[in-house]
Protein backbone atom coordinates (compact mmCIF):
# COMPACT_ATOMS: atom_id res chain seq x y z
CA UNK A 1 0.00 0.00 0.00
CA UNK A 2 2.76 2.43 0.92
CA UNK A 3 4.63 1.69 -2.73
CA UNK A 4 1.12 2.60 -4.46
CA UNK A 5 1.01 5.74 -2.55
CA UNK A 6 4.06 6.66 -3.22
CA UNK A 7 3.28 5.89 -6.92
CA UNK A 8 0.33 8.33 -6.74
CA UNK A 9 1.79 10.85 -5.22
CA UNK A 10 4.64 10.77 -7.56
CA UNK A 11 2.20 11.17 -10.57
CA UNK A 12 0.23 13.92 -8.25
CA UNK A 13 3.28 16.27 -8.10
CA UNK A 14 4.14 15.49 -11.90
CA UNK A 15 0.55 16.69 -12.96
CA UNK A 16 1.54 19.84 -10.53
CA UNK A 17 5.13 20.58 -12.60
CA UNK A 18 3.43 20.57 -16.01
CA UNK A 19 3.16 24.77 -16.12
CA UNK A 20 -0.71 25.27 -16.27
CA UNK A 21 -0.19 27.88 -19.26
CA UNK A 22 1.37 25.02 -21.26
CA UNK A 23 -1.85 22.85 -20.37
CA UNK A 24 -4.15 25.48 -20.69
CA UNK A 25 -3.03 26.15 -24.53
CA UNK A 26 -2.79 22.46 -25.34
CA UNK A 27 -6.46 22.07 -23.95
CA UNK A 28 -7.08 24.84 -26.43
CA UNK A 29 -4.90 23.83 -29.41
CA UNK A 30 -7.17 20.34 -28.55
CA UNK A 31 -10.36 21.98 -28.86
CA UNK A 32 -9.64 23.39 -32.13
CA UNK A 33 -8.54 20.22 -33.77
CA UNK A 34 -11.57 18.60 -32.32
CA UNK A 35 -13.61 21.03 -34.15
CA UNK A 36 -12.18 21.14 -37.65
CA UNK A 37 -12.48 17.52 -37.52
CA UNK A 38 -15.70 17.41 -36.82
CA UNK A 39 -17.16 20.47 -39.09
CA UNK A 40 -14.71 18.27 -42.12
CA UNK A 41 -16.91 15.56 -41.24
CA UNK A 42 -20.02 16.96 -42.15
CA UNK A 43 -19.11 17.87 -45.89
CA UNK A 44 -21.82 16.94 -48.26
CA UNK A 45 -20.93 15.98 -51.54
CA UNK A 46 -23.82 16.43 -54.61
CA UNK A 47 -23.68 14.70 -57.92
CA UNK A 48 -25.73 16.18 -60.80
CA UNK A 49 -26.79 13.83 -63.62
CA UNK A 50 -28.18 15.75 -66.43
CA UNK A 51 -29.37 12.21 -67.98
CA UNK A 52 -26.40 11.11 -69.28
CA UNK A 53 -25.91 7.68 -67.05
CA UNK A 54 -23.77 5.33 -69.10
CA UNK A 55 -26.04 2.36 -67.75
CA UNK A 56 -29.06 4.40 -69.24
CA UNK A 57 -28.14 5.73 -71.96
CA UNK A 58 -27.19 2.52 -74.36
CA UNK A 59 -30.26 0.82 -73.17
CA UNK A 60 -32.53 1.10 -76.32
CA UNK A 61 -36.15 -0.19 -76.44
CA UNK A 62 -36.40 -4.09 -77.52
CA UNK A 63 -32.59 -4.57 -75.99
CA UNK A 64 -34.08 -6.96 -73.16
CA UNK A 65 -36.21 -9.15 -75.28
CA UNK A 66 -39.24 -7.16 -74.51
CA UNK A 67 -40.70 -6.16 -78.07
CA UNK A 68 -43.18 -9.15 -79.33
CA UNK A 69 -43.54 -10.17 -82.87
CA UNK A 70 -47.01 -8.98 -83.30
CA UNK A 71 -48.06 -5.54 -85.14
CA UNK A 72 -50.94 -3.28 -85.08
CA UNK A 73 -52.81 -1.93 -88.21
CA UNK A 74 -52.68 1.73 -88.64
CA UNK A 75 -54.70 4.48 -86.61
CA UNK A 76 -57.41 4.78 -89.26
CA UNK A 77 -57.73 1.00 -89.48
CA UNK A 78 -58.43 0.49 -85.71
CA UNK A 79 -60.41 3.25 -85.80
CA UNK A 80 -62.79 1.76 -88.65
CA UNK A 81 -62.90 -1.59 -86.22
CA UNK A 82 -63.84 0.50 -83.22
CA UNK A 83 -66.66 2.00 -84.58
CA UNK A 84 -68.12 -1.77 -86.25
CA UNK A 85 -67.47 -3.34 -83.05
CA UNK A 86 -67.94 -2.41 -79.58
CA UNK A 87 -64.57 -4.77 -78.39
CA UNK A 88 -61.77 -5.36 -80.57
CA UNK A 89 -59.56 -7.58 -80.12
CA UNK A 90 -56.07 -7.41 -81.87
CA UNK A 91 -54.25 -10.58 -83.09
CA UNK A 92 -52.18 -11.30 -79.45
CA UNK A 93 -53.85 -9.97 -77.25
CA UNK A 94 -53.63 -11.37 -73.96
CA UNK A 95 -56.66 -9.34 -71.77
CA UNK A 96 -59.15 -10.93 -70.23
CA UNK A 97 -61.72 -9.79 -67.99
CA UNK A 98 -65.82 -10.51 -66.17
CA UNK A 99 -67.47 -9.85 -69.41
CA UNK A 100 -70.45 -10.20 -67.39
CA UNK A 101 -69.34 -7.28 -64.85
CA UNK A 102 -68.33 -4.91 -66.99
CA UNK A 103 -71.61 -4.98 -69.25
CA UNK A 104 -73.33 -4.39 -66.35
CA UNK A 105 -71.06 -1.50 -65.60
CA UNK A 106 -71.15 -0.41 -69.18
CA UNK A 107 -75.22 -0.39 -69.27
CA UNK A 108 -76.85 1.59 -72.14
CA UNK A 109 -73.71 3.66 -72.95
CA UNK A 110 -71.63 3.34 -75.76
CA UNK A 111 -68.19 2.32 -74.87
CA UNK A 112 -66.13 1.11 -77.03
CA UNK A 113 -62.98 -1.25 -75.61
CA UNK A 114 -59.54 -1.69 -77.86
CA UNK A 115 -57.38 -4.55 -77.00
CA UNK A 116 -53.95 -4.49 -78.43
CA UNK A 117 -51.20 -7.36 -77.39
CA UNK A 118 -48.26 -6.51 -75.08
CA UNK A 119 -44.59 -5.65 -76.26
CA UNK A 120 -45.58 -3.12 -78.80
CA UNK A 121 -42.79 -0.38 -79.58
CA UNK A 122 -43.31 3.54 -79.09
CA UNK A 123 -44.40 4.01 -82.86
CA UNK A 124 -46.92 1.25 -82.64
CA UNK A 125 -48.68 2.49 -78.91
CA UNK A 126 -48.70 5.79 -80.29
CA UNK A 127 -50.96 4.40 -82.92
CA UNK A 128 -53.00 2.11 -80.49
CA UNK A 129 -53.47 5.78 -78.01
CA UNK A 130 -54.60 7.65 -81.45
CA UNK A 131 -57.92 5.77 -81.52
CA UNK A 132 -60.08 8.22 -80.24
CA UNK A 133 -63.44 6.44 -80.97
CA UNK A 134 -61.93 3.53 -78.31
CA UNK A 135 -63.30 4.55 -75.00
CA UNK A 136 -60.94 2.04 -73.17
CA UNK A 137 -57.61 0.79 -75.10
CA UNK A 138 -55.87 -1.88 -73.29
CA UNK A 139 -51.88 -2.70 -74.43
CA UNK A 140 -51.01 -5.86 -73.13
CA UNK A 141 -52.60 -5.39 -69.44
CA UNK A 142 -52.11 -1.77 -69.28
CA UNK A 143 -55.41 -0.16 -69.02
CA UNK A 144 -56.17 3.55 -70.28
CA UNK A 145 -58.91 5.82 -71.16
CA UNK A 146 -58.73 9.36 -71.38
CA UNK A 147 -56.32 10.82 -68.91
CA UNK A 148 -56.88 7.96 -66.79
CA UNK A 149 -54.58 5.02 -66.19
CA UNK A 150 -55.92 2.24 -63.98
CA UNK A 151 -53.46 -0.51 -62.21
CA UNK A 152 -53.71 -2.72 -59.06
CA UNK A 153 -52.03 -1.57 -56.22
CA UNK A 154 -51.61 -5.04 -54.24
CA UNK A 155 -50.69 -8.34 -54.43
CA UNK A 156 -54.04 -10.30 -55.10
CA UNK A 157 -54.46 -7.41 -57.69
CA UNK A 158 -51.19 -7.85 -59.66
CA UNK A 159 -51.14 -11.88 -59.23
CA UNK A 160 -54.76 -11.95 -61.41
CA UNK A 161 -52.94 -9.52 -63.68
CA UNK A 162 -49.66 -11.46 -64.26
CA UNK A 163 -50.84 -14.46 -64.31
CA UNK A 164 -54.04 -14.89 -66.22
CA UNK A 165 -54.44 -11.21 -67.66
CA UNK A 166 -57.31 -9.97 -65.82
CA UNK A 167 -58.04 -6.74 -66.38
CA UNK A 168 -61.67 -6.44 -65.02
CA UNK A 169 -60.97 -4.47 -62.12
CA UNK A 170 -58.90 -2.17 -64.13
CA UNK A 171 -61.92 -1.59 -66.54
CA UNK A 172 -64.64 -1.38 -64.07
CA UNK A 173 -62.10 1.26 -62.35
CA UNK A 174 -61.93 3.76 -65.38
CA UNK A 175 -65.88 3.21 -66.34
CA UNK A 176 -66.71 4.74 -62.61
CA UNK A 177 -63.88 7.34 -63.21
CA UNK A 178 -64.86 8.36 -66.65
CA UNK A 179 -68.11 9.05 -65.58
CA UNK A 180 -67.74 10.19 -61.63
CA UNK A 181 -69.64 7.01 -60.31
CA UNK A 182 -68.52 5.59 -57.04
CA UNK A 183 -65.08 3.08 -57.67
CA UNK A 184 -65.83 -0.49 -57.29
CA UNK A 185 -64.71 -2.52 -54.12
CA UNK A 186 -61.71 -4.54 -54.57
CA UNK A 187 -62.40 -7.97 -55.27
CA UNK A 188 -60.30 -11.24 -55.31
CA UNK A 189 -61.83 -13.54 -58.10
CA UNK A 190 -58.55 -16.09 -59.13
CA UNK A 191 -59.58 -19.53 -57.60
CA UNK A 192 -57.19 -22.17 -56.78
CA UNK A 193 -57.78 -25.81 -56.78
CA UNK A 194 -55.37 -28.79 -55.47
CA UNK A 195 -52.62 -30.43 -58.52
CA UNK A 196 -54.06 -33.92 -58.64
CA UNK A 197 -51.26 -36.63 -58.33
CA UNK A 198 -50.83 -37.05 -62.31
CA UNK A 199 -49.64 -33.22 -62.33
CA UNK A 200 -47.49 -33.17 -59.73
CA UNK A 201 -45.43 -36.56 -59.74
CA UNK A 202 -43.59 -35.19 -63.40
CA UNK A 203 -42.94 -31.76 -61.38
CA UNK A 204 -41.65 -33.66 -58.04
CA UNK A 205 -39.37 -35.51 -60.79
CA UNK A 206 -38.25 -32.73 -62.55
CA UNK A 207 -37.34 -30.84 -59.68
CA UNK A 208 -35.38 -33.77 -57.52
CA UNK A 209 -33.65 -34.03 -60.74
CA UNK A 210 -32.58 -30.95 -61.96
CA UNK A 211 -34.34 -28.37 -59.24
CA UNK A 212 -36.33 -27.13 -61.76
CA UNK A 213 -39.38 -27.43 -63.59
CA UNK A 214 -40.54 -25.38 -66.76
CA UNK A 215 -44.17 -26.75 -68.35
CA UNK A 216 -44.68 -26.25 -71.95
CA UNK A 217 -45.53 -22.83 -73.40
CA UNK A 218 -43.33 -21.57 -70.71
CA UNK A 219 -40.44 -18.96 -72.29
CA UNK A 220 -38.00 -19.41 -70.05
CA UNK A 221 -34.73 -20.84 -71.77
CA UNK A 222 -31.90 -21.20 -68.63
CA UNK A 223 -32.31 -20.14 -65.09
CA UNK A 224 -30.67 -16.53 -64.51
CA UNK A 225 -27.76 -18.49 -62.52
CA UNK A 226 -26.35 -15.05 -60.71
CA UNK A 227 -29.58 -13.68 -59.38
CA UNK A 228 -30.04 -17.59 -58.02
CA UNK A 229 -26.66 -18.00 -56.81
CA UNK A 230 -27.77 -14.68 -54.56
CA UNK A 231 -31.41 -14.87 -53.60
CA UNK A 232 -31.63 -18.10 -50.90
CA UNK A 233 -28.89 -19.53 -48.57
CA UNK A 234 -29.41 -22.96 -50.45
CA UNK A 235 -30.90 -23.73 -53.80
CA UNK A 236 -34.05 -23.65 -54.89
CA UNK A 237 -36.85 -25.11 -56.54
CA UNK A 238 -38.03 -23.45 -60.09
CA UNK A 239 -41.68 -24.34 -61.17
CA UNK A 240 -42.43 -22.34 -64.88
CA UNK A 241 -46.05 -22.32 -65.76
CA UNK A 242 -47.43 -20.28 -68.98
CA UNK A 243 -49.85 -17.57 -68.60
CA UNK A 244 -52.98 -19.36 -67.07
CA UNK A 245 -56.04 -19.56 -68.77
CA UNK A 246 -58.59 -17.11 -67.55
CA UNK A 247 -61.67 -17.91 -65.81
CA UNK A 248 -59.87 -21.05 -64.64
CA UNK A 249 -58.70 -22.72 -61.29
CA UNK A 250 -55.19 -22.12 -60.54
CA UNK A 251 -53.27 -25.41 -59.72
CA UNK A 252 -51.66 -24.08 -56.77
CA UNK A 253 -48.64 -25.57 -56.86
CA UNK A 254 -46.53 -23.91 -53.98
CA UNK A 255 -48.37 -25.39 -51.24
CA UNK A 256 -48.79 -28.69 -52.51
CA UNK A 257 -44.61 -28.99 -53.32
CA UNK A 258 -44.04 -26.98 -49.63
CA UNK A 259 -45.56 -29.75 -48.08
CA UNK A 260 -43.94 -32.44 -49.60
CA UNK A 261 -40.21 -30.26 -49.06
CA UNK A 262 -41.06 -27.61 -45.94
CA UNK A 263 -37.51 -26.89 -45.84
CA UNK A 264 -36.97 -26.31 -49.29
CA UNK A 265 -37.24 -22.90 -51.31
CA UNK A 266 -39.25 -23.06 -53.72
CA UNK A 267 -40.13 -20.48 -56.26
CA UNK A 268 -43.17 -20.30 -58.48
CA UNK A 269 -44.02 -18.57 -61.54
CA UNK A 270 -47.59 -18.51 -63.31
CA UNK A 271 -46.96 -16.21 -66.79
CA UNK A 272 -45.54 -13.23 -65.35
CA UNK A 273 -46.29 -13.76 -61.75
CA UNK A 274 -43.70 -14.97 -59.48
CA UNK A 275 -44.21 -15.87 -55.90
CA UNK A 276 -42.47 -17.63 -53.16
CA UNK A 277 -43.08 -20.75 -50.98
CA UNK A 278 -40.56 -22.59 -48.21
CA UNK A 279 -38.19 -21.46 -45.17
CA UNK A 280 -39.04 -17.59 -44.50
CA UNK A 281 -42.09 -16.98 -46.92
CA UNK A 282 -44.03 -15.16 -44.02
CA UNK A 283 -41.32 -12.70 -43.26
CA UNK A 284 -39.93 -11.42 -46.56
CA UNK A 285 -42.15 -13.26 -49.46
CA UNK A 286 -45.09 -10.19 -49.20
CA UNK A 287 -42.44 -7.40 -49.22
CA UNK A 288 -40.33 -9.02 -51.97
CA UNK A 289 -43.53 -9.19 -54.19
CA UNK A 290 -44.73 -5.67 -53.32
CA UNK A 291 -41.88 -3.77 -53.70
CA UNK A 292 -40.92 -5.72 -57.38
CA UNK A 293 -44.57 -5.12 -58.81
CA UNK A 294 -44.71 -1.92 -57.30
CA UNK A 295 -42.00 -0.90 -59.53
CA UNK A 296 -41.94 -2.70 -62.20
CA UNK A 297 -45.52 -3.28 -63.06
CA UNK A 298 -45.62 -0.87 -65.58
CA UNK A 299 -43.75 -2.28 -67.27
CA UNK A 300 -44.49 -5.99 -67.10
CA UNK A 301 -48.27 -4.73 -68.20
CA UNK A 302 -47.48 -3.39 -71.48
CA UNK A 303 -44.37 -5.27 -72.70
CA UNK A 304 -43.98 -8.82 -73.78
CA UNK A 305 -40.60 -10.13 -71.29
CA UNK A 306 -39.04 -13.59 -71.32
CA UNK A 307 -40.03 -15.26 -68.11
CA UNK A 308 -36.38 -15.53 -67.29
CA UNK A 309 -35.59 -11.98 -67.51
CA UNK A 310 -38.58 -11.27 -65.32
CA UNK A 311 -37.52 -14.27 -62.67
CA UNK A 312 -33.81 -12.62 -62.68
CA UNK A 313 -35.29 -9.39 -61.92
CA UNK A 314 -37.05 -10.71 -58.73
CA UNK A 315 -34.49 -12.75 -57.45
CA UNK A 316 -32.63 -9.77 -57.58
CA UNK A 317 -35.34 -7.62 -55.46
CA UNK A 318 -35.32 -10.44 -53.11
CA UNK A 319 -31.87 -10.59 -52.44
CA UNK A 320 -31.79 -6.93 -51.85
CA UNK A 321 -34.84 -7.49 -48.96
CA UNK A 322 -32.89 -10.46 -47.67
CA UNK A 323 -29.52 -8.29 -47.33
CA UNK A 324 -31.06 -5.10 -45.38
CA UNK A 325 -31.00 -7.24 -42.53
CA UNK A 326 -34.29 -7.18 -41.80
CA UNK A 327 -34.44 -11.17 -42.08
CA UNK A 328 -32.21 -14.22 -41.75
CA UNK A 329 -29.26 -12.97 -44.78
CA UNK A 330 -26.44 -10.81 -43.07
CA UNK A 331 -25.62 -7.37 -44.01
CA UNK A 332 -22.33 -6.98 -45.87
CA UNK A 333 -19.14 -6.34 -44.89
CA UNK A 334 -18.52 -3.21 -43.42
CA UNK A 335 -15.18 -1.96 -42.87
CA UNK A 336 -14.00 -0.74 -39.62
CA UNK A 337 -13.96 3.35 -39.85
CA UNK A 338 -12.93 5.38 -36.53
CA UNK A 339 -13.78 8.52 -37.49
CA UNK A 340 -17.51 6.98 -37.64
CA UNK A 341 -17.13 5.30 -34.32
CA UNK A 342 -15.84 8.63 -33.08
CA UNK A 343 -17.60 11.44 -34.34
CA UNK A 344 -20.52 10.71 -31.87
CA UNK A 345 -18.02 11.61 -28.88
CA UNK A 346 -16.56 14.60 -30.89
CA UNK A 347 -18.78 17.07 -29.91
CA UNK A 348 -18.62 15.81 -25.74
CA UNK A 349 -14.16 16.19 -26.11
CA UNK A 350 -14.54 19.56 -27.73
CA UNK A 351 -16.57 20.95 -25.00
CA UNK A 352 -14.66 18.83 -22.17
CA UNK A 353 -11.32 20.91 -23.68
CA UNK A 354 -13.37 24.19 -23.68
CA UNK A 355 -14.22 23.69 -20.22
CA UNK A 356 -10.57 22.67 -19.15
CA UNK A 357 -9.11 26.13 -20.99
CA UNK A 358 -12.14 27.81 -19.28
CA UNK A 359 -11.23 26.53 -15.58
CA UNK A 360 -7.68 26.93 -16.23
CA UNK A 361 -7.95 30.58 -17.58
CA UNK A 362 -9.85 31.45 -14.70
CA UNK A 363 -7.69 29.99 -11.98
CA UNK A 364 -5.00 31.85 -13.52
CA UNK A 365 -6.71 34.96 -13.69
CA UNK A 366 -7.28 34.46 -9.77
CA UNK A 367 -3.96 33.43 -9.06
CA UNK A 368 -2.14 36.47 -10.72
CA UNK A 369 -5.16 38.69 -9.21
CA UNK A 370 -4.40 37.44 -6.04
CA UNK A 371 -0.52 36.77 -5.64
CA UNK A 372 0.56 38.65 -8.98
CA UNK A 373 -0.38 42.03 -9.71
CA UNK A 374 -0.01 43.80 -13.25
CA UNK A 375 2.93 44.31 -13.93
CA UNK A 376 4.58 42.31 -11.55
CA UNK A 377 3.52 44.10 -8.85
CA UNK A 378 2.80 41.30 -6.36
CA UNK A 379 6.01 39.25 -7.18
CA UNK A 380 8.07 40.31 -4.46
CA UNK A 381 5.35 39.55 -1.53
CA UNK A 382 4.51 35.97 -3.64
CA UNK A 383 8.77 35.52 -3.65
CA UNK A 384 8.79 36.12 -0.11
CA UNK A 385 6.03 34.10 0.93
CA UNK A 386 7.18 31.48 -1.21
CA UNK A 387 10.86 31.59 0.22
CA UNK A 388 8.99 31.48 4.25
CA UNK A 389 7.63 28.62 3.47
CA UNK A 390 10.58 26.85 1.99
CA UNK A 391 12.56 27.42 5.04
CA UNK A 392 9.80 26.31 7.36
CA UNK A 393 9.36 22.87 5.63
CA UNK A 394 12.72 22.62 5.56
CA UNK A 395 12.46 21.76 9.14
CA UNK A 396 10.10 19.05 8.22
CA UNK A 397 11.13 16.91 5.43
CA UNK A 398 13.11 13.91 5.55
CA UNK A 399 14.96 11.98 2.31
CA UNK A 400 11.46 11.59 0.52
CA UNK A 401 11.13 15.37 0.36
CA UNK A 402 14.21 16.59 0.01
CA UNK A 403 14.41 16.57 -3.71
CA UNK A 404 11.16 18.60 -4.12
CA UNK A 405 12.38 21.21 -1.61
CA UNK A 406 15.63 21.53 -3.33
CA UNK A 407 13.49 21.94 -7.20
CA UNK A 408 11.67 24.66 -5.18
CA UNK A 409 14.60 26.60 -3.41
CA UNK A 410 16.19 26.42 -7.10
CA UNK A 411 12.96 28.03 -8.52
CA UNK A 412 12.54 30.71 -6.09
CA UNK A 413 16.62 31.74 -6.33
CA UNK A 414 15.90 32.03 -10.14
CA UNK A 415 13.17 33.99 -9.79
CA UNK A 416 14.48 36.21 -7.04
CA UNK A 417 17.45 36.72 -9.64
CA UNK A 418 15.00 37.66 -12.27
CA UNK A 419 13.26 40.08 -10.42
CA UNK A 420 16.79 41.56 -9.66
CA UNK A 421 17.73 41.54 -13.74
CA UNK A 422 14.13 43.13 -14.43
CA UNK A 423 13.00 40.42 -16.73
CA UNK A 424 9.51 40.11 -17.67
CA UNK A 425 6.68 39.60 -14.79
CA UNK A 426 5.25 36.70 -17.31
CA UNK A 427 8.94 34.77 -16.93
CA UNK A 428 8.59 35.33 -13.00
CA UNK A 429 5.21 33.85 -12.63
CA UNK A 430 5.87 30.73 -14.64
CA UNK A 431 9.48 30.16 -12.01
CA UNK A 432 7.02 31.11 -9.22
CA UNK A 433 3.86 28.57 -10.48
CA UNK A 434 7.26 25.95 -10.77
CA UNK A 435 8.23 26.08 -6.97
CA UNK A 436 4.64 26.53 -5.79
CA UNK A 437 4.25 23.09 -7.20
CA UNK A 438 7.36 21.92 -5.60
CA UNK A 439 6.31 23.11 -2.12
CA UNK A 440 2.94 21.74 -2.35
CA UNK A 441 4.33 18.08 -3.29
CA UNK A 442 6.37 18.92 -0.04
CA UNK A 443 3.98 19.88 2.52
CA UNK A 444 1.62 16.65 1.34
CA UNK A 445 4.39 14.18 1.80
CA UNK A 446 4.74 15.71 5.26
CA UNK A 447 0.98 15.74 5.49
CA UNK A 448 1.11 19.42 6.36
CA UNK A 449 -2.04 20.54 5.05
CA UNK A 450 -1.55 24.33 6.62
CA UNK A 451 1.81 24.80 4.84
CA UNK A 452 -0.02 23.82 1.10
CA UNK A 453 1.09 27.30 -0.71
CA UNK A 454 -2.28 28.20 -1.49
CA UNK A 455 -3.40 27.86 2.61
CA UNK A 456 0.13 29.61 3.78
CA UNK A 457 0.27 32.39 1.75
CA UNK A 458 -3.76 33.30 2.33
CA UNK A 459 -2.83 33.07 5.91
CA UNK A 460 -0.03 35.16 5.96
CA UNK A 461 -1.47 37.77 4.03
CA UNK A 462 -4.04 38.21 6.19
Amino acid sequence: MTGGRQFATGVAGYARRVPAGLLRWALLGAAVLVLVVFLLAQRQSVRVSYGNSPTRATLTEGSAGELGDADVPSTEEMTSLVAADPVVRLPGAVARWDEQRVRAAIGTRDIRILVAPPGLDEAERKRVKAVENAAIRIIGTETSGGMYIASPDDLPGWRAEFATGDVTSQILTLIAAQHDEPMPADRDDLRWREPTGAELAPVLAALRADGRYVAPGATLSQLPEKAAGTAFRTPAWYVVLPAQPYGTPLSAYGPALNRVAPDQPLVIMYGGWVEYHGPGAADFAEVAGSSFYAQFGSRLRRYAYPQENVLGAYLGRVTEVRYTGLFDRPLPYRPFDPLRVALPALPWIFAACVAGFVALSIRTVRGAGRFGLPGGRGLPARLAGLSALAVELSLLTDARGNPALVRAIGRLRAAREALDAGLPPLHVRGLLADATGELDEVAELVRMPGYRPDVYLRGRLA
